[in-house]
């Protein structure tokens, strides 16, 4: 362990300007130096030598397209790292008389984006309907998508041979991911990704620029509730906990 390369990380984080510009990516997009420059109340000056600290930490990754310039968060280890960082300062937000957890939005707490894949309540349905169902199989930090996915998830309009997919690169077909708001587990990895482009394709979902919430729309109200199944669905409606049915 290069105890001095986490300290430079934890330093990088721990600027609220850079913080700032790297959460304004958590939504997967690539964003230029102006823009980032805004999300961490900034001059695009100061932004640029923030920047260049985080793509050479990588952290980010930088892409040219013509003359333009475009940062993006550098991997899903990135966001990740970052999601748990939001987890660990909303438990330790000083002098609060209960916990509250996770954002304040409403909409954010029932559907947003984590980097590529969803996150809120719905996808915690999401994937307690998966484990109930024992489409996908989880055990601490890890999460395996087994046989039973395909015939589960052609449920949401999904076609067997698409789940089963196997990805390019080092990247897991499925991994538990811990929300932010509801501290209860959605699924990130191959799996989530699929599952949230295919909620936006649908249009059971929409984003709005600018932000991580995803807007519920009634086709996806009926589609999600057809499939998870009233009593579920009518939790995830009334922000109440998904109940966990365990399959063992």
């Amino acid at each position: 362990m290069n105890t001095n390369q986490v300290a430079r990380i934890a330093a990088l984080l721990g600027e609220p300007a850079r913080t700032g510009m790297l959460l304004a990516l958590m939504d997967g997009r690539a964003l230029t130096a102006h823009e980032l420059a805004a999300a961490g109340g900034i001059t695009p000056a100061t932004a640029s030598r923030h920047l260049a600290l985080l793509v050479e930490a990588d952290l980010l990754r930088l892409d040219r397209q013509g003359r333009h310039r475009y940062h993006r968060l550098a991997s899903p280890e990135v966001a990740r790292l970052l999601e748990s960082v939001m987890q660990l300062a909303a438990q330790s937000a000083p002098d609060r008389p209960r916990v509250a957890t996770g954002p304040r939005d409403a909409t954010m707490r029932l559907a947003r984006t984590c980097y590529d894949h969803l996150a809120g309540r719905i996808a915690v349905a999401i994937a307690q309907r998966l484990v109930d169902e024992r489409a996908v199989l989880v055990e601490d930090d890890t999460a395996v998508v087994t046989e039973r996915a395909g015939p589960v998830l052609e449920g949401l309009g999904l076609r067997s041979e698409v789940v089963h997919a196997r990805g390019p690169g080092q990247r897991p077909a499925c991994r538990p991911c811990l929300d932010w708001g509801e501290r209860r587990m959605h699924l990130a990895g191959r799996l989530g990704a699929l599952l949230c482009s295919h909620t936006l394709q649908m249009g059971w979902l929409l984003q709005a620029p600018g932000t991580r919430a995803l807007q519920l729309t009634p086709r996806g109200a009926v589609a999600l509730r057809d499939w998870l199944g009233v009593e579920r669905w009518m939790s995830v409606q009334a922000g109440d906990p998904v109940q966990q049915r365990s399959s063992r």
